[in-house]
Protein backbone atom coordinates (compact mmCIF):
# COMPACT_ATOMS: atom_id res chain seq x y z
CA UNK A 1 0.00 0.00 0.00
CA UNK A 2 1.44 3.36 -0.78
CA UNK A 3 2.08 5.97 1.75
CA UNK A 4 4.86 8.53 3.20
CA UNK A 5 7.07 5.92 3.83
CA UNK A 6 7.44 4.75 0.27
CA UNK A 7 8.37 8.23 -0.78
CA UNK A 8 11.26 8.77 1.52
CA UNK A 9 12.09 5.42 0.95
CA UNK A 10 12.50 5.78 -3.32
CA UNK A 11 13.89 9.23 -2.29
CA UNK A 12 16.14 7.22 0.34
CA UNK A 13 17.24 5.32 -2.63
CA UNK A 14 18.28 8.31 -4.81
CA UNK A 15 20.19 9.99 -2.68
CA UNK A 16 22.91 6.74 -3.09
CA UNK A 17 22.61 7.73 -7.00
CA UNK A 18 25.52 10.40 -7.92
CA UNK A 19 23.32 11.59 -10.99
CA UNK A 20 21.15 13.10 -8.63
CA UNK A 21 22.05 16.09 -7.29
CA UNK A 22 19.37 17.97 -5.30
CA UNK A 23 15.59 17.47 -4.29
CA UNK A 24 14.39 19.37 -7.61
CA UNK A 25 16.03 16.61 -9.54
CA UNK A 26 14.97 13.94 -7.01
CA UNK A 27 11.51 15.34 -7.40
CA UNK A 28 11.99 15.89 -11.25
CA UNK A 29 12.89 12.17 -11.62
CA UNK A 30 10.14 10.62 -9.31
CA UNK A 31 7.83 12.36 -11.07
CA UNK A 32 8.20 10.83 -14.58
CA UNK A 33 8.61 7.33 -13.18
CA UNK A 34 5.17 8.21 -11.28
CA UNK A 35 3.84 9.56 -14.41
CA UNK A 36 4.21 6.03 -16.19
CA UNK A 37 3.24 3.93 -13.91
CA UNK A 38 -0.36 5.53 -13.82
CA UNK A 39 -0.90 6.11 -16.93
CA UNK A 40 0.27 1.83 -17.28
CA UNK A 41 -2.40 1.81 -14.67
CA UNK A 42 -5.25 3.94 -16.17
CA UNK A 43 -4.38 1.78 -19.74
CA UNK A 44 -5.50 -1.58 -17.72
CA UNK A 45 -8.69 0.39 -17.26
CA UNK A 46 -9.32 1.46 -20.35
CA UNK A 47 -8.72 -1.94 -21.48
CA UNK A 48 -11.56 -3.28 -19.18
CA UNK A 49 -13.96 -1.04 -20.45
CA UNK A 50 -12.81 -1.16 -23.96
CA UNK A 51 -11.57 -4.17 -25.40
CA UNK A 52 -10.77 -2.40 -28.78
CA UNK A 53 -8.44 -0.27 -26.52
CA UNK A 54 -4.80 0.67 -28.57
CA UNK A 55 -1.70 2.28 -26.11
CA UNK A 56 -0.10 4.77 -28.19
CA UNK A 57 3.23 3.29 -27.11
CA UNK A 58 4.71 0.54 -28.35
CA UNK A 59 4.43 -2.13 -26.23
CA UNK A 60 8.07 -2.42 -25.47
CA UNK A 61 7.78 1.07 -23.76
CA UNK A 62 4.69 0.19 -21.46
CA UNK A 63 5.80 0.17 -17.86
CA UNK A 64 4.61 -2.88 -17.66
CA UNK A 65 6.94 -4.49 -20.01
CA UNK A 66 10.52 -3.51 -19.35
CA UNK A 67 9.32 -1.48 -15.31
CA UNK A 68 6.51 -3.69 -13.75
CA UNK A 69 8.56 -7.52 -13.69
CA UNK A 70 10.93 -7.40 -10.81
CA UNK A 71 13.37 -9.38 -12.02
CA UNK A 72 14.00 -7.39 -15.19
CA UNK A 73 16.06 -5.60 -16.84
CA UNK A 74 18.46 -3.84 -14.23
CA UNK A 75 22.37 -2.24 -14.41
CA UNK A 76 24.07 -0.77 -17.38
CA UNK A 77 21.18 -2.51 -19.62
CA UNK A 78 18.45 -0.94 -17.86
CA UNK A 79 20.33 2.48 -18.05
CA UNK A 80 21.27 2.05 -21.76
CA UNK A 81 17.44 1.15 -22.47
CA UNK A 82 15.89 3.98 -20.41
CA UNK A 83 18.68 6.95 -21.70
CA UNK A 84 19.01 5.51 -25.27
CA UNK A 85 15.59 4.22 -26.59
CA UNK A 86 13.15 4.95 -23.89
CA UNK A 87 13.69 8.52 -23.85
CA UNK A 88 14.81 9.05 -27.14
CA UNK A 89 11.30 7.97 -28.62
CA UNK A 90 9.20 9.22 -26.35
CA UNK A 91 10.65 12.59 -27.07
CA UNK A 92 11.35 12.37 -30.77
CA UNK A 93 7.26 10.72 -31.53
CA UNK A 94 5.88 12.76 -33.84
CA UNK A 95 2.53 12.72 -33.21
CA UNK A 96 -0.97 14.20 -34.28
CA UNK A 97 -2.34 15.72 -31.36
CA UNK A 98 -6.43 15.76 -32.84
CA UNK A 99 -5.56 11.28 -34.23
CA UNK A 100 -3.82 10.44 -31.14
CA UNK A 101 -4.48 12.72 -27.84
CA UNK A 102 -3.14 10.38 -25.40
CA UNK A 103 0.17 9.86 -27.65
CA UNK A 104 0.89 13.46 -27.58
CA UNK A 105 0.23 14.06 -24.10
CA UNK A 106 2.98 11.77 -23.32
CA UNK A 107 5.11 13.31 -26.25
CA UNK A 108 4.71 16.87 -24.40
CA UNK A 109 5.68 15.30 -20.85
CA UNK A 110 8.58 14.13 -22.13
CA UNK A 111 10.19 17.50 -23.63
CA UNK A 112 11.15 18.49 -20.73
CA UNK A 113 12.39 15.22 -18.53
CA UNK A 114 15.45 13.77 -17.89
CA UNK A 115 16.80 10.90 -16.36
CA UNK A 116 19.28 11.94 -13.52
CA UNK A 117 20.19 8.19 -12.34
CA UNK A 118 23.53 6.78 -13.42
CA UNK A 119 23.18 3.86 -11.72
CA UNK A 120 21.45 0.83 -13.05
CA UNK A 121 20.83 -0.75 -10.32
CA UNK A 122 19.78 2.36 -7.92
CA UNK A 123 17.39 3.16 -10.73
CA UNK A 124 15.89 -0.77 -10.85
CA UNK A 125 15.13 -0.47 -6.67
CA UNK A 126 13.05 2.69 -7.55
CA UNK A 127 11.08 0.99 -9.74
CA UNK A 128 10.82 -1.88 -8.11
CA UNK A 129 9.60 0.03 -5.14
CA UNK A 130 7.02 2.25 -7.34
CA UNK A 131 5.44 -1.02 -8.48
CA UNK A 132 5.15 -2.97 -5.65
CA UNK A 133 3.80 -0.85 -3.14
CA UNK A 134 1.09 1.26 -5.63
CA UNK A 135 -1.56 0.53 -7.75
CA UNK A 136 -3.72 3.07 -8.87
CA UNK A 137 -6.65 0.55 -9.72
CA UNK A 138 -7.06 -0.09 -5.85
CA UNK A 139 -9.75 2.70 -4.80
CA UNK A 140 -7.63 2.91 -1.49
CA UNK A 141 -4.26 3.70 -3.17
CA UNK A 142 -6.00 6.48 -5.07
CA UNK A 143 -7.51 8.03 -2.31
CA UNK A 144 -4.00 7.62 -0.20
CA UNK A 145 -2.23 9.24 -2.98
CA UNK A 146 -3.61 12.10 -2.69
CA UNK A 147 -1.81 12.68 0.58
CA UNK A 148 0.92 11.73 -0.88
CA UNK A 149 0.99 14.12 -3.65
CA UNK A 150 1.07 16.65 -0.86
CA UNK A 151 4.06 15.68 0.65
CA UNK A 152 5.51 15.43 -3.27
CA UNK A 153 4.65 19.56 -3.16
CA UNK A 154 5.90 20.41 0.18
CA UNK A 155 9.38 18.54 -0.53
CA UNK A 156 8.95 20.58 -4.02
CA UNK A 157 8.63 24.34 -2.18
CA UNK A 158 11.56 23.65 -0.52
CA UNK A 159 13.50 22.95 -3.56
CA UNK A 160 11.68 26.01 -4.89
CA UNK A 161 13.29 29.43 -5.51
CA UNK A 162 11.86 32.47 -3.69
CA UNK A 163 8.67 33.78 -5.01
CA UNK A 164 7.78 30.32 -5.85
CA UNK A 165 4.69 29.54 -3.86
CA UNK A 166 1.78 26.71 -3.78
CA UNK A 167 -1.39 27.61 -2.33
CA UNK A 168 -2.42 25.77 1.01
CA UNK A 169 -5.22 23.57 0.26
CA UNK A 170 -7.57 24.86 3.00
CA UNK A 171 -6.91 28.44 0.87
CA UNK A 172 -7.83 27.12 -2.75
CA UNK A 173 -10.65 24.88 -1.69
CA UNK A 174 -11.80 27.88 -0.11
CA UNK A 175 -11.80 30.36 -2.86
CA UNK A 176 -13.12 27.32 -5.33
CA UNK A 177 -15.94 26.88 -2.87
CA UNK A 178 -17.13 30.85 -2.88
CA UNK A 179 -16.58 31.36 -6.52
CA UNK A 180 -18.97 28.40 -7.33
CA UNK A 181 -17.96 27.30 -10.94
CA UNK A 182 -20.92 25.03 -12.41
CA UNK A 183 -20.97 22.64 -15.00
CA UNK A 184 -20.72 23.86 -18.26
CA UNK A 185 -18.56 26.92 -17.15
CA UNK A 186 -14.90 27.10 -18.77
CA UNK A 187 -12.54 27.14 -16.14
CA UNK A 188 -8.66 28.60 -16.58
CA UNK A 189 -6.18 28.72 -14.26
CA UNK A 190 -3.41 30.85 -16.22
CA UNK A 191 -0.72 30.36 -13.30
CA UNK A 192 -1.60 27.08 -12.07
CA UNK A 193 1.64 25.47 -11.05
CA UNK A 194 0.94 21.78 -9.95
CA UNK A 195 -2.80 21.88 -10.25
CA UNK A 196 -4.64 22.57 -6.98
CA UNK A 197 -6.77 25.43 -8.37
CA UNK A 198 -7.74 22.64 -10.80
CA UNK A 199 -7.86 19.68 -8.64
CA UNK A 200 -10.36 21.43 -5.98
CA UNK A 201 -12.17 23.21 -8.94
CA UNK A 202 -12.78 18.86 -10.37
CA UNK A 203 -14.03 17.94 -7.06
CA UNK A 204 -16.77 20.77 -6.99
CA UNK A 205 -17.81 19.73 -10.24
CA UNK A 206 -18.18 16.45 -10.24
CA UNK A 207 -20.71 16.77 -6.98
CA UNK A 208 -23.12 18.26 -9.20
CA UNK A 209 -22.52 15.46 -11.48
CA UNK A 210 -25.96 13.79 -12.57
CA UNK A 211 -24.77 11.57 -15.60
CA UNK A 212 -22.20 10.56 -17.60
CA UNK A 213 -22.06 13.82 -20.57
CA UNK A 214 -21.86 15.97 -17.16
CA UNK A 215 -18.84 14.68 -16.61
CA UNK A 216 -17.55 15.15 -20.21
CA UNK A 217 -18.52 17.77 -19.93
CA UNK A 218 -16.37 19.21 -17.09
CA UNK A 219 -13.59 17.23 -18.50
CA UNK A 220 -13.35 19.54 -21.47
CA UNK A 221 -13.79 23.20 -19.51
CA UNK A 222 -10.79 22.58 -17.34
CA UNK A 223 -7.82 24.21 -18.44
CA UNK A 224 -4.51 25.23 -17.29
CA UNK A 225 -1.14 26.88 -18.19
CA UNK A 226 2.55 26.25 -16.79
CA UNK A 227 5.69 27.98 -17.66
CA UNK A 228 7.77 25.61 -15.42
CA UNK A 229 8.53 21.82 -16.54
CA UNK A 230 8.35 19.99 -13.49
CA UNK A 231 4.84 21.81 -11.95
CA UNK A 232 3.32 20.98 -15.41
CA UNK A 233 4.24 17.06 -15.36
CA UNK A 234 3.23 17.46 -11.43
CA UNK A 235 -0.09 19.06 -12.60
CA UNK A 236 -0.66 17.00 -15.77
CA UNK A 237 -0.46 13.30 -13.27
CA UNK A 238 -2.34 15.34 -11.01
CA UNK A 239 -5.41 15.81 -13.74
CA UNK A 240 -5.04 12.28 -14.63
CA UNK A 241 -5.49 10.61 -11.05
CA UNK A 242 -8.53 13.23 -10.59
CA UNK A 243 -10.45 11.75 -13.78
CA UNK A 244 -9.07 13.70 -16.92
CA UNK A 245 -7.72 11.11 -19.62
CA UNK A 246 -6.40 13.39 -21.31
CA UNK A 247 -5.46 16.78 -20.35
CA UNK A 248 -3.89 18.60 -23.41
CA UNK A 249 -5.61 21.41 -22.05
CA UNK A 250 -2.98 21.73 -19.25
CA UNK A 251 -0.41 23.70 -21.18
CA UNK A 252 3.44 24.22 -20.64
CA UNK A 253 3.36 28.26 -21.81
CA UNK A 254 4.07 31.70 -20.38
CA UNK A 255 0.57 33.71 -21.14
CA UNK A 256 2.17 36.68 -20.49
CA UNK A 257 4.40 36.31 -23.56
CA UNK A 258 1.33 36.60 -26.00
CA UNK A 259 0.26 40.40 -26.43
CA UNK A 260 -2.82 41.26 -24.64
CA UNK A 261 -4.61 42.87 -27.88
CA UNK A 262 -4.18 39.22 -29.25
CA UNK A 263 -7.01 37.07 -26.46
CA UNK A 264 -10.29 36.79 -28.62
CA UNK A 265 -13.77 36.28 -27.31
CA UNK A 266 -12.83 32.21 -28.40
CA UNK A 267 -9.72 32.60 -25.24
CA UNK A 268 -12.24 33.90 -23.15
CA UNK A 269 -13.47 32.23 -19.97
CA UNK A 270 -16.06 31.97 -17.31
CA UNK A 271 -14.24 31.14 -14.13
CA UNK A 272 -10.54 32.08 -13.25
CA UNK A 273 -9.09 30.85 -10.01
CA UNK A 274 -5.66 31.21 -9.28
CA UNK A 275 -2.19 32.29 -7.21
CA UNK A 276 -0.16 34.73 -9.64
CA UNK A 277 3.78 34.12 -8.54
CA UNK A 278 4.08 37.66 -6.34
CA UNK A 279 7.71 39.16 -5.75
CA UNK A 280 9.04 37.96 -9.58
CA UNK A 281 9.93 39.83 -12.34
CA UNK A 282 9.69 39.02 -15.61
CA UNK A 283 12.50 38.71 -18.85
CA UNK A 284 13.08 42.05 -20.36
CA UNK A 285 10.07 43.01 -23.06
CA UNK A 286 7.03 40.71 -21.61
CA UNK A 287 5.84 44.19 -20.17
CA UNK A 288 5.85 45.42 -24.07
CA UNK A 289 2.70 42.81 -24.79
CA UNK A 290 0.48 44.85 -22.16
CA UNK A 291 -0.35 48.77 -22.97
CA UNK A 292 2.27 51.67 -22.86
CA UNK A 293 0.16 52.90 -19.24
CA UNK A 294 0.50 49.38 -17.19
CA UNK A 295 3.61 48.33 -18.12
CA UNK A 296 5.76 46.83 -15.48
CA UNK A 297 7.96 43.95 -15.07
CA UNK A 298 5.86 42.71 -11.62
CA UNK A 299 4.55 39.51 -12.55
CA UNK A 300 1.69 39.51 -10.13
CA UNK A 301 0.50 42.82 -11.57
CA UNK A 302 0.91 41.75 -15.21
CA UNK A 303 -1.03 38.67 -14.14
CA UNK A 304 -4.15 40.74 -12.87
CA UNK A 305 -4.27 42.76 -16.22
CA UNK A 306 -4.52 39.30 -18.10
CA UNK A 307 -7.47 37.78 -15.77
CA UNK A 308 -9.09 41.66 -16.08
CA UNK A 309 -8.41 40.85 -20.17
CA UNK A 310 -9.41 36.90 -20.08
CA UNK A 311 -12.97 36.50 -18.50
CA UNK A 312 -15.73 37.38 -20.14
CA UNK A 313 -18.73 39.48 -18.99
CA UNK A 314 -20.42 38.15 -16.10
CA UNK A 315 -17.14 36.18 -15.38
CA UNK A 316 -15.86 35.72 -12.30
CA UNK A 317 -12.89 35.61 -10.42
CA UNK A 318 -10.76 34.81 -7.34
CA UNK A 319 -7.25 35.81 -7.05
CA UNK A 320 -4.46 35.77 -4.13
CA UNK A 321 -2.83 38.91 -4.25
CA UNK A 322 0.40 39.84 -1.75
CA UNK A 323 -0.45 43.74 0.52
CA UNK A 324 2.05 45.17 -2.30
CA UNK A 325 -0.62 45.19 -4.85
CA UNK A 326 -3.30 46.78 -2.79
CA UNK A 327 -1.49 49.89 -1.00
CA UNK A 328 1.28 50.14 -4.08
CA UNK A 329 1.53 53.13 -6.17
CA UNK A 330 2.40 54.35 -9.90
CA UNK A 331 1.95 51.48 -12.16
CA UNK A 332 -0.36 49.35 -9.51
CA UNK A 333 -2.46 52.85 -8.95
CA UNK A 334 -3.54 52.44 -12.36
CA UNK A 335 -4.10 48.80 -12.71
CA UNK A 336 -6.71 49.04 -9.45
CA UNK A 337 -8.61 51.79 -11.25
CA UNK A 338 -8.92 49.85 -14.17
CA UNK A 339 -10.10 46.73 -12.01
CA UNK A 340 -12.64 48.83 -10.44
CA UNK A 341 -13.91 50.27 -13.66
CA UNK A 342 -14.21 46.87 -15.32
CA UNK A 343 -15.09 44.75 -12.98
CA UNK A 344 -17.13 44.35 -9.47
CA UNK A 345 -14.74 43.95 -6.79
CA UNK A 346 -17.15 42.75 -4.43
CA UNK A 347 -15.16 41.52 -2.17
CA UNK A 348 -11.22 41.31 -0.39
CA UNK A 349 -10.29 38.48 2.45
CA UNK A 350 -6.97 39.95 4.57
CA UNK A 351 -5.49 36.56 5.46
CA UNK A 352 -3.18 37.52 8.49
CA UNK A 353 0.57 36.57 8.88
CA UNK A 354 2.46 33.16 8.38
CA UNK A 355 -0.52 31.53 5.72
CA UNK A 356 2.29 30.42 3.49
CA UNK A 357 4.76 30.45 6.16
CA UNK A 358 7.63 28.96 5.77
CA UNK A 359 7.80 29.81 2.01
CA UNK A 360 6.99 33.64 2.64
CA UNK A 361 6.30 36.17 5.12
CA UNK A 362 4.07 38.40 2.95
CA UNK A 363 0.85 39.01 3.74
CA UNK A 364 -1.91 38.41 1.04
CA UNK A 365 -5.41 38.69 -0.14
CA UNK A 366 -7.95 37.12 -1.60
CA UNK A 367 -9.71 39.30 -4.22
CA UNK A 368 -13.23 38.54 -5.49
CA UNK A 369 -14.54 40.33 -8.70
CA UNK A 370 -17.16 39.71 -11.44
CA UNK A 371 -15.86 41.30 -14.77
CA UNK A 372 -19.13 43.47 -16.65
CA UNK A 373 -20.18 46.14 -14.19
CA UNK A 374 -18.12 48.79 -12.21
CA UNK A 375 -17.30 48.11 -8.46
CA UNK A 376 -19.92 50.32 -5.96
CA UNK A 377 -18.95 49.05 -2.82
CA UNK A 378 -16.37 46.43 -1.61
CA UNK A 379 -16.55 44.07 1.61
CA UNK A 380 -13.48 43.40 3.54
CA UNK A 381 -13.36 40.59 5.64
CA UNK A 382 -10.16 40.09 8.19
CA UNK A 383 -9.72 36.84 9.00
CA UNK A 384 -8.70 36.41 12.65
CA UNK A 385 -6.27 33.66 13.92
CA UNK A 386 -7.70 31.32 15.94
CA UNK A 387 -8.37 31.87 19.62
CA UNK A 388 -6.03 28.73 20.34
CA UNK A 389 -3.90 30.41 18.45
CA UNK A 390 -3.33 32.90 21.14
CA UNK A 391 -2.11 35.61 18.61
CA UNK A 392 0.81 33.05 17.24
CA UNK A 393 0.91 33.16 13.36
CA UNK A 394 0.78 30.20 10.79
CA UNK A 395 3.26 28.18 10.51
CA UNK A 396 4.96 24.86 9.02
CA UNK A 397 3.69 22.99 11.47
CA UNK A 398 0.58 24.41 12.45
CA UNK A 399 -0.79 25.54 9.31
CA UNK A 400 -4.48 27.00 8.38
CA UNK A 401 -6.68 24.71 8.35
CA UNK A 402 -10.20 25.05 5.71
CA UNK A 403 -12.52 24.91 9.47
CA UNK A 404 -11.22 28.24 10.04
CA UNK A 405 -12.98 29.68 6.47
CA UNK A 406 -16.38 28.41 8.33
CA UNK A 407 -16.92 32.71 9.73
CA UNK A 408 -16.82 33.84 5.98
CA UNK A 409 -18.64 31.25 4.65
CA UNK A 410 -21.54 32.22 7.05
CA UNK A 411 -21.39 35.41 6.56
CA UNK A 412 -21.10 35.11 2.80
CA UNK A 413 -24.51 35.51 1.35
CA UNK A 414 -26.12 37.57 4.85
CA UNK A 415 -23.18 40.15 4.76
CA UNK A 416 -23.63 42.53 7.54
CA UNK A 417 -20.99 44.86 9.23
CA UNK A 418 -19.05 42.62 12.49
CA UNK A 419 -16.32 42.40 14.25
CA UNK A 420 -14.18 41.11 11.18
CA UNK A 421 -16.15 42.36 8.19
CA UNK A 422 -16.58 45.95 6.80
CA UNK A 423 -17.52 47.79 4.05
CA UNK A 424 -16.05 50.90 1.75
CA UNK A 425 -17.80 52.53 -0.88
CA UNK A 426 -15.63 52.75 -4.23
CA UNK A 427 -16.25 56.93 -3.90
CA UNK A 428 -13.64 56.24 0.00
CA UNK A 429 -11.20 53.78 -2.57
CA UNK A 430 -10.80 56.42 -5.01
CA UNK A 431 -10.46 59.64 -2.62
CA UNK A 432 -7.58 57.44 -1.47
CA UNK A 433 -5.85 57.29 -4.75
CA UNK A 434 -7.04 53.42 -5.25
CA UNK A 435 -5.36 52.31 -2.08
CA UNK A 436 -7.13 49.41 -1.40
CA UNK A 437 -4.94 48.72 2.28
CA UNK A 438 -8.02 49.15 4.06
CA UNK A 439 -7.65 48.37 7.81
CA UNK A 440 -10.08 46.59 9.80
CA UNK A 441 -11.81 49.87 11.67
CA UNK A 442 -12.96 47.76 14.42
CA UNK A 443 -9.13 46.52 15.82
CA UNK A 444 -7.96 49.87 15.55
CA UNK A 445 -4.41 50.81 15.41
CA UNK A 446 -3.77 46.96 16.27
CA UNK A 447 -0.01 45.75 16.95
CA UNK A 448 1.38 43.72 14.23
CA UNK A 449 2.14 40.31 15.16
CA UNK A 450 5.69 39.65 13.37
CA UNK A 451 7.52 36.09 13.74
CA UNK A 452 11.44 36.26 13.78
CA UNK A 453 11.18 34.98 10.19
CA UNK A 454 9.04 38.02 9.19
CA UNK A 455 11.11 40.27 11.26
CA UNK A 456 14.29 39.52 9.53
CA UNK A 457 12.65 39.07 5.83
CA UNK A 458 11.77 42.62 6.30
CA UNK A 459 15.05 44.19 7.42
CA UNK A 460 16.48 42.87 4.90
CA UNK A 461 14.54 44.09 2.53
CA UNK A 462 15.24 47.41 4.44
CA UNK A 463 18.97 46.83 4.42
CA UNK A 464 18.80 45.97 0.36
CA UNK A 465 16.57 49.21 -0.04
CA UNK A 466 19.43 51.12 1.85
CA UNK A 467 22.26 49.95 0.40
CA UNK A 468 20.32 50.73 -3.47
CA UNK A 469 19.88 54.43 -1.75
CA UNK A 470 23.20 55.17 -0.90
CA UNK A 471 25.04 53.55 -4.30
CA UNK A 472 22.58 56.20 -5.96
CA UNK A 473 23.99 58.91 -3.80
CA UNK A 474 27.42 57.79 -4.40
CA UNK A 475 26.82 58.07 -8.53
CA UNK A 476 25.13 61.67 -8.06
CA UNK A 477 27.77 63.08 -6.61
Amino acid sequence: MVSTATIKGIQDIMRQDAGVDGDAQRISQLVWLLFLKIFDDKEKEYELMNKKYKSPLKEDLRWRNWAAPDEGITGDELLDFVNNKLFKELKSMNIDPDQNPKGYLIQKVFEDAYNYMKSGTLLRQVINKIEGDIDFNRAEDRHLFNDIYEKILKDLQNAGNAGEYYTPRPVTQFMVNMINSKLGEKILDPACGTGGFLTCSIEHLKKQEKNLDDRTLWQKNIFGVEKKPLPHLLCVTNMILHGIETPNNIRRNNMLTRPLREYRAKDKVDVIVTNPPFGGVEEDGVELNFPASYRTKETADLFLLLIMQLLKSGGRAAVVLPDGTLFGEGVKTRIKEKLINDCNLHTIVRLPNGVFSPYTGIKTNLLFFEKGSSTKNIWFFDHPLPKERKGRPYTKINPIKYKEFELEKKWWNKRKVNEHAWKVSVKEIVSKGFNLDVKNPSRGAEKENLSSKDVLERLEKSLESSKKLVEKIKRDI
